[in-house]
């Protein structure tokens, strides 16, 4: 047999072998099943009811099989986590983003949220956390992340509660969070906070799962370990695949 003949097969294979490996989280709510896909660093895709909410693309990550977005949500300015190639290529003339004001100044048609403001969208309902450095920055007197110019998001479908950190420490605003089912938790250094910081933070708080992500090189088995016999989950997954 012609092997030139097989390749378009060989080749439909290895496409459906990457969307079947694709991680799925799939969560049980009021409104039917949320299926949450971890994509890359800093970068994760809910699903529910149809609709589709992409955090943070950036074209670094593997979005082949992925759909358009309906919601986009950005966090910050940095190229992390706002990359107008991959914008351009999950937006549809429907989708709606929301964003901090820094973001939408160099995002056309975004909606501005700012630190606690509140959005609902369909049975979506988006809430701007701050996200902040306390303490770390390229030196003295300044921070990687200033307060008010990010956000981190709660996101709530049919009652249950997702936390999306983004680049943040610890802050009071995110130990002071409730009823989060689901948290994602920046952790890498000198931008955010180390593990062990993370977890403590996270005990705070109290969610039922935890995800590390935006961790590069950091050790998780730290976070891991500081959160034995605390009651909360923690979920690591591979977001450098």
């Amino acid at each position: 047999m012609n092997m030139m003949n097989l390749l378009p097969l060989f080749l439909a294979v290895g496409a459906l072998a990457q969307v079947v490996d694709r991680p799925v989280e799939t969560f049980s709510t009021r409104e039917g099943p949320l299926k949450i896909v971890p994509i890359h660093h800093a970068s994760l895709m809910m699903e529910a009811n149809g609709q589709v909410v992409h955090v943070d693309p950036w074209s670094q990550g593997n979005y082949d099989s992925l759909p358009q977005a309906d919601i986009i949500l950005i966090t910050d300015i940095h190229p992390d986590h706002l990359d107008p190639k991959i914008l351009t290529r999950l937006r549809k003339p429907s989708t709606v983003i929301f964003a901090p004001e820094a973001v939408a100044k160099t995002v056309d048609g975004a909606t501005i949220m700012r630190n606690g403001d509140t959005k609902t969208l369909g049975k979506w309902t988006f809430e701007a956390i701050p996200m902040y450095n306390e303490k770390r920055g390229p030196e003295p007197g300044k921070r990687y992340h200033d307060k008010g110019r990010g956000n981190g998001y709660t996101v709530t479908y049919g009652g249950f509660h997702v936390y999306i950190s983004g680049d943040t420490e610890g802050t009071p605003e995110m130990r002071s969070l409730k009823s989060i089912d689901v948290a994602f938790i920046a952790m890498n250094l000198p931008y955010t906070m180390p593990p062990e910081e993370a977890a403590e933070a996270v005990k705070q708080f109290h969610p039922k799962i935890v995800y590390p992500y935006h961790y590069r090189d950091s050790d998780l088995s730290k976070f891991e370990k500081a959160l034995s016999g605390s009651g909360i989950e923690v979920r690591l997954r591979n977001w450098y695949y």
